[in-house]
């Protein structure tokens, strides 16, 4: 009995198809995020420095800075997980990511052991 109401649910959602009710779509963009975040810093590192000299308190600050990492990161991976999931298919897609993140992963370990030498 209960178990035909969430099916019934579950149908119901499937009315509202398209490519963002993919919860595939969703991983992958959640995995490009971790992958890119790297990259992204760059661009993060100069939006907190022009935080420093705004009239924002610290807290406000830190609150401004987290949202926009956050936003800009899941934007930047769900665009990258749609094209990748248009070019190679959506579990491929998310195959890649991870590979991104490991990728990502040994560069930092890589360019954090080249000030011990």
């Amino acid at each position: 009995m209960l178990g035909s109401s969430f099916q019934q649910r579950m149908q119901g959602l499937e009315a509202y198809g398209g490519p963002l009710t993919d919860a595939v779509l969703w991983r992958g963009a959640l995995f490009w995020a971790l992958a890119l975040y790297v990259p992204l810093s760059g661009p993060l590192g100069r939006f907190e420095s022009s935080l420093s000299d705004s009239a924002l308190s610290d807290q406000w600050k830190q609150i401004a800075l987290v949202v926009s990492s956050l936003l800009l990161a899941m934007a930047v991976g769900l665009v990258a997980q749609l094209l990748m999931s248009w070019v190679l298919g959506p579990g491929w897609a998310s195959s890649l990511a991870l590979i991104g993140i490991g990728w990502s992963l040994l560069l930092a370990l890589s360019s954090s052991g080249d000030g011990s030498d």
